[in-house]
């Protein structure tokens, strides 16, 4: 009989049960419908913040999590004997402790940065359940099968935590030495730098070119016979003939300068023994002493008819006139400071008026400023002159740094 046929009979049989049964299966119904919605609402909450590959990760990963399951009941069932409650209960041990062992690898990432003992525990718990699964198939594409679903599982998971764990650390993990692109480079199917390949193809030219002459070079010294001299010559004709023709060498300055200094390079190798590169965890050497002028040439800067002048009493002044005299030296003093040029004492003296012993008092004080005693220490450093009032230092542009005396540029000049 159609199954229609059997529920017709059933229902005019059975009215009462008929009607408790369709009442019961529209509750379990509205309550299913419920708690999937409410399902989704928590899984729409729980996926907004999160990115698109985790989500799809997690989906991907209980998908093959569910078919292991599903191989591990058939395994309780037909090797074990499982039937029941007991088959219920027992058949997914394997599966909930690899994902407690994935729960506690993520925390583990988050506090220590590193999945710990948790992720070796998955690995090892994913091959078991992947084998136990595997061993009730019944053909070898099942068996196949079987061993993929948790294997895929567990790798989605090692991929959402690198993921994770070059988001908190914002490094990689390993570097593998052994990549595709090194072993490419190493058989010379790959550059390691962006040049072009006629960059390439010109270096390796000029390089030939500079281990050819340096080839002759030894040949020469070592005393060679003419033989293998002509042989040698001859593939450095060869060499340079091919840079020419492909390089542009006779007419490009950039590819002749480059091949001077691979040249220069191979011909100096010895001198590398000789070198003496400074200790880096060595102390500082000490800066080298002034040089000091002869004394001639000292005796002949300083104004000796100014030191023999006598010095005069200041004056009696009153503390305007005083003040007026000082704020026009500081002003004299502030122009030739901005020149670069140390005004004497017996400069000041003159342009303000004032007396000598005064215009020392004032000077000395003023050369000890940042900016007058920088130009005084630099023409003890440069000179070995030491200040003494009676002569100015100055500074000038590089090329033209000069020690003046007494203010006359224009005589240190004509006379260089």
């Amino acid at each position: 009989m159609p199954p229609i046929d059997q529920l017709t009979a059933f229902v005019s049989a059975h009215p009462v049960e008929t009607v408790i049964i369709s009442v019961i299966a529209l509750v379990l119904l509205v309550l299913a419908f419920f708690a999937l919605r409410a399902l989704i609402r928590l899984f729409r909450r729980w996926a907004a913040g999160r990115p698109t590959e985790d989500v799809l990760t997690i989906v991907a990963a209980s998908i093959a999590t569910g078919v292991s399951a599903q191989g591990m009941w058939r395994f309780s069932g037909d090797v074990l004997g499982f039937d029941g409650p007991l088959r219920l209960l027992l058949f997914a041990f394997i599966e909930v402790a690899v994902i407690t062992s994935a729960v506690r690898a993520r925390r583990n990432m988050r506090e220590n940065y590193s999945a710990g003992i948790d992720g070796v525990a998955v690995w090892a718990l994913t091959c078991l359940s992947a084998v136990l699964s595997s061993m009730d198939a019944r053909s070898v594409a099942e068996a196949v099968f079987r061993l993929a679903a948790p294997l895929v599982a567990a790798w989605l998971w090692e991929r959402g935590m690198a993921i994770e764990r070059v988001r908190i650390t914002g490094r990689g993990r390993i570097n593998w030495r052994l990549t595709p692109e090194r072993i490419l480079v190493r058989v010379g199917l790959a550059e390691v730098s962006d040049r072009t390949a006629s960059e390439v193809d010109a270096h390796r030219r000029l390089t030939r070119v500079a281990l050819a002459a340096k080839r002759v070079r030894a040949l020469r010294e070592a005393g060679a016979p003419d033989r293998k001299m002509r042989a040698a010559m001859a593939r450095l004709d060869k060499a340079m003939d091919q840079a020419v023709e492909y390089t542009g060498l006779a007419v490009d300055e950039k590819r002749q300068e480059a091949l001077l200094s691979q040249i220069g390079a191979l011909y100096n190798t010895s001198a590398l023994i000789d070198l003496a590169p400074p200790v880096p965890w060595g102390p500082e050497p000490e800066p080298p002493a002034p040089v000091a002028l002869p004394a001639a040439t000292i005796a002949e800067l300083i104004d000796d008819e100014e030191e023999d002048l006598p010095a005069e009493p200041a004056p009696v002044v009153d503390t305007a006139q005083r003040a007026t005299q000082l704020r026009t030296a500081r002003q004299y003093w502030d122009q030739q400071i901005a020149r670069k040029y140390v005004p004497r004492a017996a400069d000041i003296a003159k342009e303000v008026g004032i007396p000598l012993l005064v215009a020392k008092e004032w000077r000395a004080l003023w050369k000890l400023e940042p900016q007058a005693y920088a130009l005084i220490e630099a023409a003890y450093r440069e000179h070995g002159i030491v200040d003494t009032g009676t002569f100015p230092a100055i500074e000038v542009p590089e090329r033209e740094r000069v020690l003046v005396v007494n203010g006359s540029a224009g005589a240190a000049h004509d006379a260089s």
